[in-house]
């Protein structure tokens, strides 16, 4: 083997002309990742002899010396990886640490990732970019739940390419039966993981057998030493060959006279002149300049930041995605994900979040937790929850739509984050896989006469008034109030009733909380397409839910839903009764009435509350009347 503190020979070409290799070092703690790619970084580049001391010099410090982690140099490798102070005083990895090296052959930048349990979230970070996982098993332990962990969650992240690097073979003496039974475990374990190349490989990080040099000590191994495998290993295409895909992360404006919106490009390649979309608003235009910090450019291919101007005055703003009109991203409200859930909170359908995918960030809800994956079997399975590093399948659905790409098809558009809205910690790692919608094929058609336009042509904006109250609250009567005043006014108005809806485009709805959010979803969409043709719409609707209701203003530009809660106590809507539903209710002829048998969610922050138990129904409308009046 060659000397360890030797570089060897470096005739490499120009840096600029190699191919890059981005991987990362993974499995469970105290399996010598660290120390792997300390070893790996000095035996294929070398050190400083500054470098080289400072090593030495911490190696005593913190009691490695003669460790399983220190060569026979006195060096222990991992401190080289290992830069927080805790990560050195424990000997573990807690951050993702990031190396950068090159051979004649290949540029690498390399991920070592925590192996601790608690650090898993650490660890899927490192994994978000990388091509190849390099997995290290302790010889001696064999696979553990971690390491299992970490071979889906690098499966999931859509890493294709894995190594099983054996480690510590020496304190097996460097026994081949040890290192073919725990080879054969893994690839039966892994075969559901569906990799592409998968590699055992046996090493000792500490001695440096089979890491850059061929190792004396196990003639019968005769695969590649690991640097070999990864100067030559060919990984997917890369992000070039997809579909452009450009997230807006800028509206760039430095003066009157430019516009331009600023971002990276995720996938595929742009160029003046090329025809582009909104994949949210399904506008087609034209890229006219390509502007970088080096000048204008005639093509940016994936991953340059750049800022692009387009030859119309077309609506984009932070987070649209520009995309290639032939092959179009996902836009969708509802989506299909795997989780890898990173809280210590336990995941619950019904929770609320904030989605981050690309440049985008908008509400979100956990509607449904399909499966959880059983890390042990790679199987399936129901669960109603979610705990700390576990990998599941769920729904959800954002307030918004969003464009998106399954992950599987790419990471760069694919990927998002969900934050807790009131800790902005993130809580869970995902990858889009599918739309929920049955029409998950039909993109939206720009249209020529704008909303804008449609209200500009009636001399008033267009508004949704969402009244929401218990049954007998007095929604009904306000809101027809409210449509004469506003008509007395030469306003041009539409009054959605939920009884009358209920009687045609509902009728075929129950009350259960599932049709309740139905009803409230077709509601929303007419009220949506009441006011983009420029209309007052006013809603009358319990809808007892504020994820629902939340849902159909999401549909609304910014300042266009108006949520009104009509307040009444449940004994006042009692005693009132107009329809008779408390006292059927009561005699088992009605089912699942909101108030009775179903919880209602108030508003969290309504524009308006009319407290229709101490004012008239005159006083309430005029009130929401003045509030439309207001806005217009």
């Amino acid at each position: 083997m060659p000397d360890a503190l030797t570089p060897p020979a470096n005739d490499a070409l120009p840096l600029a002309s190699r191919s890059e290799l981005r991987f990362l070092a993974c499995g469970s703690v105290d399996d010598g990742k660290s120390t792997l790619i300390g070893r790996l970084i000095n035996d294929a580049t070398g050190l400083f002899e500054d470098q080289i001391k400072v090593l030495q010099d911490d190696s005593r410090r913190f009691g490695t010396l003669g460790g399983e982690g220190a060569d026979e140099g006195g060096i222990d490798f991992a401190l080289l990886l290992d830069g927080l102070e805790a990560e050195r005083e424990q000997g573990i990895t807690i951050d993702v640490a990031y190396r950068f090296f090159s051979t004649a052959r290949r540029a690498f930048v390399v991920a070592d990732t925590p192996g601790h349990q608690q650090y898993t979230r650490n660890m899927a970070t490192g994994a978000s970019n990388a091509e190849l996982a390099v997995l290290l098993v302790d010889a001696r332990k064999g696979l553990l739940e971690q390491t299992r962990r970490h071979a889906a969650i690098v499966a999931l992240l859509g890493i294709r390419h894995i190594v099983l690097a054996v480690n510590k073979i020496d304190l097996v003496d460097f026994s081949e039966a040890r290192f073919r039974e725990i080879a054969t475990a893994f690839d039966t374990f892994a075969r559901p993981l569906d990799y592409h190349s998968a590699v055992a490989i046996p090493v000792s990080a500490r001695l440096g057998d089979n890491v850059v040099g061929r190792s004396e000590r196990m003639p019968w191994y005769a695969g590649s030493t690991l640097l070999g495998h990864l100067e030559t290993v060919e990984t997917d295409p890369a992000a070039e060959a997809a579909p452009l895909r450009f997230p807006v992360q800028w509206v760039n404006r430095p003066t009157a006279d430019f516009r331009g919106f600023t971002g990276t490009v995720a996938s595929g390649r742009v160029a003046v002149g090329d025809t582009v979309v909104v994949a949210g608003s399904g506008r087609v235009t034209e890229v006219a300049r390509i502007v970088s910090y080096d000048g204008d450019l005639p093509v940016a291919p994936a991953g340059r930041s750049v800022t692009l101007t387009l030859k119309d005055e077309t609506d984009v703003g932070r987070g649209d995605l520009l995309a290639d009109p032939r092959h179009r991203p996902v836009v969708t409200r509802r989506l299909a994900a795997d989780l890898v859930w990173m809280d210590d909170t336990t995941a619950h359908p019904g929770q609320r979040f904030l989605l981050k995918i690309g440049t985008a960030t908008v509400p979100a809800t956990l509607a449904r937790i399909a499966d959880r994956l059983d890390i042990d079997s790679l199987q399936r399975g129901p669960s109603a929850d979610l705990a700390l590093n576990a990998i599941g399948r769920v729904e959800l659905e954002a307030a918004a739509p969003v464009a998106f790409d399954p992950y599987a098809e790419n990471r760069g558009t694919g990927a998002f984050i969900l934050i807790d809205r009131a800790t902005l910690r993130t809580v869970a790692a995902g990858m889009a896989v599918e739309s929920l919608d049955a029409a998950r094929d039909v993109h939206r058609h720009a249209e020529t006469v704008t909303p804008a336009l449609r209200a500009e042509l009636k001399a008033q904006r267009s508004l949704v008034v969402w009244l929401t109250g218990l049954p007998g609250s007095g929604k009904s009567t306000v809101a027809n109030l409210v449509e004469r005043k506003l008509a007395a006014l030469g306003r041009q108005t539409m009054l959605l009733d939920g009884d009358n809806l209920r009687q045609g485009l509902n009728a075929d709805l129950d009350f259960t909380p599932a049709g309740r959010a139905e009803n409230v979803r077709r509601v929303g969409e007419v009220a949506k397409l009441m006011a983009d043709a420029g209309l007052i719409v006013i809603v009358a609707l319990v809808s007892p839910f504020q994820a629902d209701r939340t849902s159909a203003a999401a549909l609304l530009p910014e300042g266009r839903f108006l949520e009104i809660h009509v307040d009444a106590p449940v004994a006042v809507c009692r005693e009132r009764d107009p329809k008779g539903l408390y006292a059927r209710a009561d005699q088992g002829k009605v089912a699942d009435l909101t108030g009775r048998d179903q919880p209602y969610e108030p508003p969290q922050d309504p524009a308006l509350v009319l407290h229709t138990a101490d004012e008239t129904a005159e006083d309430s409308a005029e009130r929401v009347a003045t509030l439309v009046l207001a806005r217009m």
